[in-house]
């Protein structure tokens, strides 16, 4: 998982070629705390995809323009268009961030 920093690599990562996921949290968010024990299952199971972490308090902005207030939220990028996203204010699990990739990689026709 890499930890987006600045809005430079933001835009970077949110137009390359490869389906990138991010993941936005807060250090706050118990619900981010929850899941980080699993995630570095999930990226392995997803070689395919680029994983992020954007902190959603240093990009409030970005965030607002967006929709997303509830964290920890998912959007999918790839060449600078939304692909997906699993955004909701409730606790989410393993199983329901695999199966949300999962229906992001099969419509690409990428093999997990």
């Amino acid at each position: 998982m890499i930890f987006i920093e600045t809005h430079d690599q933001w835009r970077t990562a949110i137009h390359g070629d490869r389906i990138s996921v991010f993941m936005f949290s807060s250090k706050f968010c118990s619900d981010c705390t929850y899941i980080a024990p699993f995630l570095p299952e999930i990226e392995a199971d997803f070689p395919n995809l680029d994983f992020y972490q954007v902190d959603r308090d240093m990009f409030m902005d970005d965030c607002l323009s967006l929709g997303i207030m509830g964290i920890p939220s998912f959007l999918i990028f790839q060449k600078g268009r939304e692909k997906g996203r699993f955004v909701s204010k409730q606790r989410k699990t393993k199983e329901e961030i695999k199966n949300f990739l999962q229906s992001i990689v099969k419509t690409e026709g990428e093999h997990a």
